[in-house]
């Protein structure tokens, strides 16, 4: 047992590339999602479809990346992480492919589905190694240091779908996400070994991970980072299922402005999970720095709301947009670090609940922001603040740090 972990440690990457393979790994949620955004009115067009069936493609896969994160894990605690990761790469070329070839609206939903669950992998497996390697103050700075890594592919990928319309259709954004998924692929066969020796793996029957899922839905802390951290992504996930349609429909902004307002938001994440990542270094509990987070989500949402029924325009929601979408580069590594802290042997699974919740709780907030329809604001803004001020609550009544 000792001789395979020392040679697994020897094994081991430097910090940084780790920190570059694993971020990259982490980034499919915002590359599968972000980069077709600016195509969605024109997806539309080409496949004759309503607008409410265009976002049941970004729902769709936000379910996949939900659903697949809570089989991803608990197969990497039973198998390790590399071969499940590898197998989750080659299904999300394929799916990116069928997506590009997708010949009508359901299919591409359908495809959407599967590509989800298939990056979902590399980000509940990059979550699990991070656990075999760190914990406490260390697994949050090397969380933040992700989101640094990651936090590139919200700025980068509007701005490159964007690009890509002008030189082909909506169906060439999926082309390339394939081509990403090859070269992720290829760098995690070169540059990742196996961080769960075979003496730390669990068994893989049903019965064990329904065990293993109860034992963790029986902690209170857990539960409360798992439910607070799902809830400030879904006001995210609002935020990016309607601001294509409020910032460009209703405020007016060309796709190519949307794109540069995207990123900017894109940057505030990355900004703050550098923040986060010093302060961790300096000997900052993630506690605090959690609640900092989500109350950077709660406000910036109640001064959306304010902005958008007093009529303040663009220079009300801008910076509160901003400060709510911002404050997800506090959240992330923070509740991943306190969720999984008590839980080193069922890693993966711990991070496989905290992922479903997030993609799940975003799913259902997605299609909410079009329930009055594309000519007014009010929707998203409600539902940003309700479900950061639910975020709030539910972390102040079940995990109780000062």
């Amino acid at each position: 047992m000792a001789a395979t972990r020392s040679a697994n440690a020897a094994a081991a990457p430097g910090r940084t590339t780790l920190v570059v393979v694993l971020g990259a790994l982490s980034a499919f949620g915002p590359l599968s999602i972000d980069m077709y955004l600016p195509a969605l009115p024109a997806m539309g067009d080409d496949l004759n479809a309503a607008p409410s069936l265009v976002q049941l493609t970004l729902t769709a896969c936000l379910l996949g990346l939900a659903a697949g994160q809570l089989l991803g894990g608990p197969i990497s605690d039973a198998r390790g992480r590399r071969a499940p990761l590898l197998a989750g790469l080659a299904v999300y070329v394929v799916a990116s492919v069928a997506c590009a070839l997708a010949p009508s609206v359901a299919v591409l939903i359908a495809c959407r589905l599967l590509q989800g669950a298939a990056g979902a992998f590399g980000i509940v497996i990059g979550r699990a190694v991070v656990r075999d390697r760190a914990a406490g103050r260390e697994a949050a700075a090397l969380f933040a240091a992700l989101i640094l890594v990651n936090g590139v592919a919200p700025i980068v990928a509007p701005v490159l779908g964007a690009g890509i319309l002008h030189v082909t259709s909506w169906r060439g954004v999926f082309a390339l996400l394939a081509g990403i998924g090859v070269v992720l692929a290829i760098a995690t066969a070169l540059l990742l070994p196996e961080s769960l020796a075979p003496e730390d793996r669990r068994p893989g029957g049903l019965r064990d991970t329904l065990r293993t899922f109860r034992a963790l839905l029986a902690d209170r802390r857990f539960v409360g980072c798992v439910v607070s951290s799902g809830l400030a992504f879904a006001a995210m996930f609002a935020y990016i299922s309607g601001s294509p349609f409020v910032l460009q429909e209703v405020y007016g902004a060309s796709p190519g402005v949307f794109s540069a307002l995207f990123a900017i938001n894109g940057l505030g994440i990355v900004l703050a999970g550098r923040l986060t990542g010093r302060l961790a270094q300096r000997g900052h509990e993630p506690a605090p720095l959690m609640w900092a987070g989500l109350l950077g989500v709660a406000g910036g949402g109640i001064a959306l709301l304010v902005s958008v029924l007093v009529g303040l325009g663009l220079p009300g929601v801008l910076p509160s947009l901003f400060v709510a979408v911002g404050s997800i580069g506090v959240i992330v590594p923070n509740a991943a670090a306190l969720a999984l802290s008590g839980h080193p042997s069922t890693a993966g699974a711990a991070s496989g609940l905290l992922g479903l919740a997030q993609f799940a709780f975003g799913a259902a907030a997605a299609p909410l922001v079009g329930l009055a329809g594309e000519d007014t604001a009010v929707p998203m803004a409600i539902v940003i603040a309700a479900l950061g001020l639910a975020a709030l609550a539910t972390f102040a009544a079940l995990v109780r740090t000062p």
